[in-house]
């Protein structure tokens, strides 16, 4: 029999399940069909990549959204800790930053890809650019051909083609077209941390503004389902940011869903009250509109003023104390309405992908056939943003690339 074991996709999920593989010995063949090796990863972090998190492991299984405890086996098998070390000691140094999120101290997305690529070259990993057009089974394991017509014979395949997110990048979902072929389900596709679009006209006045140190609320049908603390962005179509798009991950259906920001979330009702009672003291002759420099950035002032219902131009001795009242209350929850999602391509992640079910948690191997492994986004798992999604592909390629020799 060949034995060669072909991995399709050289993301962080590819590269490090290549590594493994071959670090046992194995012949492996990593198969990327662009020309650049770890595309998407380029582009993660802002392109300083979150490599994972500080989290306990308990951690990582609470901020997992989809499929949680199909990986416990994973994340205790190669940890945060394991993923930090092996980049250290490709010479990345790594440093931590607010949430216990991970980079690299140069703030490179492409020194982290480097490390990844060094590692498995050093173990014998071959690198072949070409694009997987389909992978057959065989009497001696799997065929798999490519767009010019050539082909593979190995032993064992690893499908780490990533999700439908950023297509650019090469994830087009090839990786469900594989699996489906061997009788794999394929739960639907969808965007998960993604931006969210808003009904509200006036967010494109705020386009631009990034506010950090709020809070926010995800509420559906008047509960709450979610809250977070951090940074966020307006844009021309809605509300982005780490907090926007870790609370995108909890809106699933159709249901009536808000977003709440608590633009003051260090001061409860009544010292913000107080606050902005000693502020107007002092600006008492000034019109509102004037008077809230220091209280709010410059851009967010008039769209806060208009939806106070307090004229502009109202001298601030005059605002009645329950006026004062609606206006703190108004700081607390800046509230927006949720119309959808921004498209599957330009979400950071896809939630759905190969069923959890028909896949062994301590193997990555396919229950349907042996010797067809699975690592990465291209499963039915995700995560919450701040290093979660990368280490579950750092984690399930661990799996991936030592669990070939398994039954």
């Amino acid at each position: 029999m060949n034995d060669i074991v072909a991995v399709i996709g050289a993301g962080p999920a590819g590269l490090l399940a290549a590594a493994f593989a071959a670090k046992k010995g194995k012949k492996v063949c990593l198969i990327e069909k662009n020309k650049i090796i770890g595309k998407k990863l380029l582009i993660t972090g802002k392109g300083r990549c979150n490599v994972t998190n500080s989290a306990s492991m308990e951690d990582f299984i609470a901020n997992t959204a989809v499929n949680a405890s199909f990986l416990y086996s994973a994340f205790y098998s190669f940890t945060n800790a394991d993923i930090m070390e092996l980049i250290e000691n490709e010479g990345v140094k790594l440093k931590e930053e607010r949430g216990g999120r991970v980079f690299p101290v140069s703030d490179r997305a492409s020194d982290v890809r480097d490390a990844l690529v060094s590692f498995a070259s050093k173990q014998g990993v071959k690198f072949l650019n070409a694009e997987v057009k389909a992978v057959d089974k065989s009497d001696d394991g799997f065929i798999v051909k490519f767009s010019d017509f050539k082909k593979l014979i190995a032993s064992k395949v690893i499908v780490a083609t990533g999700g439908v997110s950023y297509p650019g990048t090469g994830s087009t979902g090839d990786g469900y077209r594989i699996a489906e072929k061997f009788g794999h389900k394929i739960i639907e596709p969808k965007a998960s941390l993604v931006p969210l679009v808003t009904k509200e006209q006036y967010v494109s006045e705020l386009m631009g503004l990034s506010l950090k140190n709020i809070a926010v609320r995800l509420m559906k049908n008047g509960k709450e389902i979610y809250s977070d603390f951090g940074e966020m962005l307006f844009t021309h179509f809605g509300l982005s940011g780490p907090v926007i798009l870790s609370s995108s991950s909890h809106i699933r259906d159709d249901g009536e869903y808000k977003i709440e920001i608590d633009l003051k979330p260090a001061l409860d009702f009544k010292t913000l009250d107080n606050r902005i009672l000693r502020d107007f003291e002092k600006e008492k002759n000034k019109d509102f509109i004037n008077a809230l420099d220091e209280l709010l950035p410059k851009k967010i002032i008039p769209v806060i003023v208009a939806l106070s219902g307090i004229g502009e131009r109202t001298k601030v001795n005059s605002i009645t104390r329950q006026q004062r009242h609606d206006f703190v209350n108004l700081l607390k929850s800046f509230t927006f309405t949720v119309t959808g999602k921004r498209p599957v391509s330009e979400a950071i992640i896809t939630s759905g992908g190969v069923c959890v079910k028909e896949i062994n948690p301590g193997t990555m191997e396919s229950k349907l056939c042996h010797g067809l492994f699975f690592a990465g986004e291209v499963i039915d798992v995700d995560a919450y943003t701040g290093g979660f999604n990368l280490q579950i592909a750092f984690s399930t390629a661990y799996l991936a690339g030592n669990g070939l020799d398994e039954r």
